[in-house]
C-alpha cells in the first residue's frame, strides 16, 4: 500500500464515529434503538479495526522494522491487559479465570488461525515463502517457555493444588515472564535486529515509498490507539448479545471468549494477512508472533499484581485437553517453521488444528 503524506478522511471518521457510538450507548440508545443500535455498533467496531491497520501501516512505514509490528503488537495487548484488569476488578474473585482464558485463546488464535492463514494466503499466491529463521526461533522458544510455564506447570506443583500458584510462585513466575518478554523485545530491537528484518524486493511498493512526515505520523499514532480503544470496548459492548445468541444456539459460553479475543486481534491479523499476500513473510510472523509474546508476557504479571493486591487465587492452569492442543501446536509451529521456507502445506496443517480447536470447543 502506498502511504501519502494526508490521511484518507475515513481513516480519521471512523474512530470518531466508533467513540459516539459508545457514547450513544452509555446514554441509553442501545436499549431505545434495540437490535438496529447493536447492528451500527458492530460496523463501527470492524470500521475501526480496518482504520487501526491502516495507521499501523502509516507508524511502521515511517519507524522501520521490526519496530513498527512491536507498536501494534504491544498497543493491542496493553488494551486488552486495561480490559481484562477492569473486568477483573469489576467482576472480583468470580473472574480470576478470565485472564487464562483470554490468554488461551489469543495464542491458539494465533499460532495456529493467524499464522495459518497467513501462510496459506503467502504460498498459494507466491509458492514458497523466506523468513529469516533466527528471529522465529527466538520468538517460539520464548513463546514455548511463557507459555507452559503459565498455564501448564500450575497443574502439577504441590504447594497449591493445581491449577493454582501460591502467593511465592505466581510472584516468581510474574518475573520470569516479563524477563523473558523484556529480553526478546531487546533482542528484536537493539542486540539481534536484523533477525526480525524482512528481505526488501525491488517492487514492493509499499516499503520503497517516501515515508510519512513526522506530523502524520504523530496523527496516526494517536489515531491509532483511538482506534484500538474504541475496538477493545465496542467488543466488550456488544458481548452481552453475543453471549445471548451463543447460549440460544446453544454453544459454550467459552466460544464468547474466543470470538471477542479474534475481534481484538482483528487489527494485527488482517496486518499479517496483508504482508504474507506482499510476500513479506518475516513481517508478517513478526506480528504474529510477537503478539503471542505480548499477550502473556505483559498479561500474567498485570493479573498477578491485581489478584495479589486483592487476596484473590488467580486460576492459571488449562484442562489436558486445552494442554494436548496448547503442546501440539508449538511442536508443529517449531517443525513447520524450522527452516526458513514455507508452503500452503504448513498452512494447511496450522488451520486444520485451529479447526480442531473450535470444533472441540463447540463439542467438547
Amino acid at each position: 500500500m502506498k502511504i501519502s503524506n494526508s490521511l484518507p478522511t475515513w481513516t480519521i471518521a471512523a474512530p470518531i464515529v466508533a467513540w459516539l457510538l459508545l457514547a450513544g450507548k452509555a446514554v441509553g440508545l442501545g436499549e431505545t434503538l434495540g437490535g438496529a443500535y447493536i447492528a451500527l455498533l458492530a460496523a463501527g467496531l470492524f470500521a475501526g479495526v480496518l482504520a487501526a491497520v491502516f495507521h499501523a501501516e502509516v507508524v511502521a512505514h515511517k519507524i522501520g522494522e521490526p519496530y513498527g509490528t512491536l507498536v501494534l503488537a504491544v498497543a493491542v495487548t496493553s488494551i486488552e491487559v486495561a480490559l481484562i484488569v477492569s473486568l477483573m476488578v469489576a467482576g472480583g474473585e468470580t473472574t480470576t479465570g478470565l485472564a487464562r482464558d483470554t490468554v488461551y485463546a489469543a495464542v491458539m488464535l494465533i499460532l495456529n488461525g493467524m499464522v495459518g492463514i497467513c501462510l496459506l494466503a503467502g504460498g498459494r499466491r507466491h509458492g514458497e515463502q523466506r523468513f529469516t529463521q533466527g528471529g522465529v526461533s527466538a520468538a517460539l522458544a520464548t513463546l514455548s517457555a511463557i507459555a507452559v510455564l503459565t498455564m501448564v506447570l500450575p497443574n502439577y506443583t504441590t504447594t497449591t493444588p493445581g491449577p493454582y500458584y501460591s502467593n511465592s510462585q505466581l510472584v516468581f513466575i510474574a518475573v520470569v515472564s516479563l524477563v523473558l518478554y523484556g529480553t526478546f523485545v531487546l533482542v528484536q530491537t537493539v542486540r539481534h535486529r536484523d533477525y526480525f528484518l524482512p528481505e526488501v524486493s525491488a517492487g514492493d511498493e509499499a516499503v520503497h515509498a517516501a515515508p510519512p512526515s513526522l506530523k502524520v505520523t504523530l496523527w496516526s499514532g494517536a489515531l491509532l490507539l483511538a482506534c484500538l480503544g474504541s475496538v477493545v470496548l465496542l467488543a466488550k459492548s456488544l458481548s452481552p448479545p453475543l453471549e445471548a445468541a451463543v447460549l440460544a444456539l446453544g454453544a459454550p459460553k467459552a466460544l464468547v471468549g474466543i470470538i471477542i479475543a479474534a475481534v481484538v486481534l482483528l487489527p494485527e491479523g488482517i496486518a499479517a494477512y496483508q504482508a504474507a499476500r506482499a510476500n513479506r513473510l518475516q513481517t508478517s510472523l513478526n506480528l504474529a508472533l510477537g503478539s503471542a509474546l505480548a499477550s502473556i508476557g505483559l498479561t500474567i504479571p498485570a493479573v498477578a499484581i491485581v489478584s495479589l493486591a486483592n487476596g484473590w487465587t488467580l486460576s492459571l492452569g488449562i484442562d489436558a485437553k486445552s494442554a494436548v492442543l496448547l503442546l501440539l501446536s508449538i511442536i508443529v509451529a517449531t517443525i513447520s517453521l524450522g527452516n526458513g521456507r514455507t508452503t500452503i502445506m504448513q498452512g494447511m496443517v496450522h488451520v486444520v488444528i485451529c479447526a480442531v480447536y473450535l470444533f472441540v470447543t463447540i463439542v467438547p
